[in-house]
């Protein structure tokens, strides 16, 4: 089983399965609302600080926030541009 990484470490292209949200109850929530959530997944469109991630069809930016941690699991699907 793939051992769990920080969701900022994926590469674009690189698709992941959330394991873990870490942080203050309401930010945690907020992402929830968004659908980011465990089980959630994402795709790596473009990394950095904001990235862009990309689920269920549609695209979102998330900033790097010291106070809060995505924790991932890769599975290693290429992302589908177009």
């Amino acid at each position: 089983m793939e051992e769990l990484i920080p969701m900022n470490l994926l590469r674009a292209g690189q698709s992941a399965e959330v394991s873990q949200i870490q942080g203050p109850i309401e930010h945690v929530h907020r992402l929830e609302e968004f659908g980011l959530c465990r089980g959630a997944m994402i795709q790596m469109f473009r990394p950095g600080n904001p990235c862009i991630v990309r689920m269920a069809g549609n695209k979102f930016c998330l900033r790097s926030d010291d106070l809060l941690q995505i924790l991932v699991r890769r599975n290693g699907h290429a992302l589908e541009r177009g």
